[in-house]
């Protein structure tokens, strides 16, 4: 869409932004409505005026001076009244549509493949989601329904021109060439202008946000002169963006301004000269109309320009928010087999991917992990452990081959019904700033704190979530800072565990947490494994000693299957990576 970027106004971006009003059409024709009836009441109220002078005080005629100054009050009341109606429900309207296409846009996200969040920046989405869409509202609240009353008014105050006085009317019209043409120019400056602001406060945003979330690193490595210095460049770049529009109104409103002081002085002229030279000499009053007549034709004119600003930048806004509605990066959800008894038998055959094209990650995995089974998967970083988790999950699809869970294939089931049968213990455990009772439930109102208690004493962590302050009502804050990373890890567990999974799936679990919290792992890990088929992933060998198969990869490959014990025997892969690995722990 950015090939549009030089057009003043995308009629297609538009209309399929108006498509979004449908729900609230009596709303969106009510405050249309408002802006004929804003149009109308201005042209009477320079009606009036230019009658009062004629009528009333020309005459002399104390009774019509009142009766017209009781009508221009009356008229006024009607524009304060049509004015605050347009007002509210313009921004009331404007509310509603960004309310209805955040949760859209939502919820696209939310669907999209892991690989799609791979190669896009948070700080980006958030933009999206939050600030551009902001942006959108304004259409409709500053933008759109204001361009629409302005050029009612413009319309209305040219034809009573021409009704008056056709020949001060040609006069006025005259100079209209001039600030249309400065406004079109305008337009399309402030179009790339805008264009650019919004690149620039998203690279703002995503800047801020990695440097925030990443603070250990830079403080560690003590990069704060040369971060202070890198976000310099950053806000300069953000900052000269928005003084381009600053130049270019300042060139603009002046402009205006000029054109609309010198359509008032020839009025003013040439009209006094027409009444000096006329037998009825009733030119004032018609005067005194195209005073306001004229501020109701060009100030529009000026608003016009100004709210094309906001329009403008609601509309790249909306391009940017429609870019990712438009975006086709999901997983395709096409299962219809709905599962609540999955035993847990899983299967690969012959699984080939890569995450990028023509660069394969898996190259022709295949193995089976039986009901109650628990299989470890070792082998050096880089080997494709992961990958097979992530590949189970469906967070990506699979270049060839099959993987079925009892026995079908997991294409054919919900991408819900799959993964619920399917709990993950991650290495880097991601918490909410939340309780530590809804980081475990995750707001499952089926699971009570009742449940999470009983649960945690099961596999042993009740008494160390019973020390925190709070106990289960303990706020972890942002990403679980408030706790170590043994504490996460423990927490992740009880989440695994209370899910009540056919399939429970440990990545690194034991890795990088103290001894104590390990010890309480172990048992956690021995507790919430049986019964259930787990596919252990793991660096440390001693912790999978136990496990019915390992399954040694390298290079994306299978290179040996067995038991711990039988994998020793063999002298191969795996024993030379235990005997590096248990001679290191000798040494340390």
């Amino acid at each position: 869409m950015d090939k549009n970027s030089g057009k003043a106004f995308d009629y297609n971006l538009f209309k399929r932004l108006i498509a979004h009003t449908k729900p609230y059409r009596f709303t969106f024709f009510g405050v249309a409505l408002a802006a004929i009836l804003l149009s109308l009441f201005a042209v009477v109220f320079a009606s009036f005026a230019g009658r009062i002078v004629n009528d009333a005080i020309k005459v002399k005629d104390p009774d019509k001076l009142l009766m017209l100054v009781l009508a221009m009050f009356g008229v006024l009341l009607g524009q304060v009244i049509s004015q605050l109606c347009f007002n509210y429900y313009a921004n009331w309207l404007g509310e509603s549509v960004i309310k209805d296409v955040r949760v859209a846009l939502f919820k696209k996200m939310i669907g999209f493949k892991m690989q799609y969040f791979d190669t896009s920046s948070i700080g980006v989405l958030v933009t999206r989601a939050v600030a551009d869409m902001q942006r959108i509202g304004e259409i409709f609240s500053q933008g759109f329904f204001v361009i629409v009353a302005d050029l009612l008014k413009m319309l209305t105050a040219a034809a009573f021109m021409v009704y008056l006085n056709w020949k001060l009317a040609l006069l006025v019209f005259a100079l209209l060439p001039i600030i249309l043409y400065a406004t079109r120019l305008f337009q399309k400056a402030m179009k790339k202008a805008f264009i650019e602001v919004r690149a620039q406060v998203s690279n703002l945003n995503s800047f801020v946000q990695e440097r925030i979330t990443g603070m250990k690193i830079v403080q560690l490595f003590t990069r704060e002169e040369i971060e202070k210095e890198n976000f310099r460049k950053i806000n300069e770049k953000h900052q000269n963006a928005w003084l381009k529009t600053v130049w270019y109104n300042s060139i603009f409103f002046p402009i205006a301004e000029i054109v609309t002081a010198i359509a008032i002085g020839l009025v003013v002229y040439f009209g006094v000269l027409q009444d000096l030279n006329s037998i009825n000499q009733d030119n004032i009053g018609t005067i005194v109309s195209f005073l306001f007549l004229i501020e109701l034709l060009f100030r529009p004119l000026r608003q016009i320009a100004d709210k094309f600003n906001t329009l403008q930048m609601g509309m790249v806004a909306a391009n940017r928010v429609f870019a990712i509605l438009d975006t086709d990066s999901h997983i395709e959800d096409t299962g219809t087999i709905v599962k609540d008894d999955v035993k847990g038998d899983i299967e690969f055959k012959d699984v080939r991917f890569g995450y990028l094209k023509d660069e394969q990650v898996l190259h022709g995995v295949s193995f089976n992990a039986k009901v109650g089974q628990t299989v470890a998967i070792v082998g050096a970083t880089g080997a494709g452990k992961s990958t097979i988790i992530n590949l189970l999950n469906r967070f990506y699809e699979i270049d060839s081959g099959a993987i079925l869970v009892d026995g079908i294939d997991i294409k054919e089931y919900t991408l819900a019904s799959l993964r619920s049968h399917i709990a993950i213990v991650l290495q880097d455990v991601f918490l909410f700033a939340d309780t530590i009772a809804n980081n475990i439930s995750l707001m499952d109102d089926s699971i009570s704190v009742k449940d999470i208690e009983a649960a945690a004493k099961q596999i042993g962590v009740h008494e160390f979530i019973s020390s925190l302050p709070g106990g289960y009502a303990y706020n972890v804050k942002e990403r679980g800072t408030m706790l170590s990373s043994g504490q996460r890890q423990l927490i992740a567990f009880l989440r695994a565990y209370v899910s009540n999974p056919s399939v429970l799936v440990l990545d690194e679990a034991t890795s990088s947490v103290d001894t104590y919290s390990e010890q309480l792992i172990q048992q956690a890990t021995e507790k919430i494994t049986q019964g259930r088929t787990s596919i252990i992933i793991a660096h440390r060998l001693a912790t999978i000693k136990k496990a019915d198969k390992i399954l040694v990869m390298d290079a994306g490959k299978i290179v040996e299957t067995g038991t711990h014990k039988e994998l020793l025997k063999k002298g191969g892969y795996y024993s030379k990576l235990y005997e590096a690995q248990f001679l290191a722990e000798e040494v340390v």
